[in-house]
């Protein structure tokens, strides 16, 4: 009788389902953890800049020409800050007008770029986060309106 060595097909056909099956599980779990990393980028560079429109508010009296206001397109590599005008709870971020800072008060804006493209995220005087995230972003990610927190992971939630 002859013996065989090697794979049959079917077993090289059952490994090939095997890790296909295992990709299509993995894959998306592991897009949604780096994009969960990300978003820690966005909350430090916003948190730092309030830090310093406080210590200019408290040296000067007012948030006009404060620091965290200028356009920062360098300080991280998926989020870019700068300041918009600042609104009401309910305005849409991605509709506000740039502007400056007033006198009275301040929204620091992180927008995402390259892979985070569609995360905004802003923060105003009185601490108040919201967040909007539309397309390009991941579906499983984007929401119908601004939420009143920050979002650190799909769904929407804070």
């Amino acid at each position: 009788m002859k013996k065989s060595s090697g794979f049959t097909l079917v077993e090289l056909m059952v490994v090939v389902v095997i890790i296909g099956i295992l990709a299509a599980i993995a894959m998306p779990n592991y897009t949604d953890y780096v994009i969960r990393g990300k978003v820690p980028d966005a909350a430090s560079g916003l948190s730092n800049k309030m830090v310093a429109m406080e210590q200019y508010f408290q040296d000067n009296r007012m948030y006009t020409g404060g620091p965290g206001c200028t356009a920062d397109t360098t300080t991280s590599k998926f989020f870019n800050f700068d300041c918009i005008t600042p609104g009401t709870a309910g305005t849409a971020i991605a509709t506000v007008a740039l502007g400056a800072a007033t006198v009275n008060g301040f929204m620091l804006r992180a927008t995402g770029k390259s892979s985070m493209a569609g995360f905004t995220y802003t923060i105003d005087q009185a601490g108040a986060k919201m967040t909007a995230i539309a397309a390009p972003a991941p579906s499983n990610w984007r929401t119908a309106a601004t939420q009143p927190c920050w979002i650190t992971s799909q769904g929407g939630a804070c």
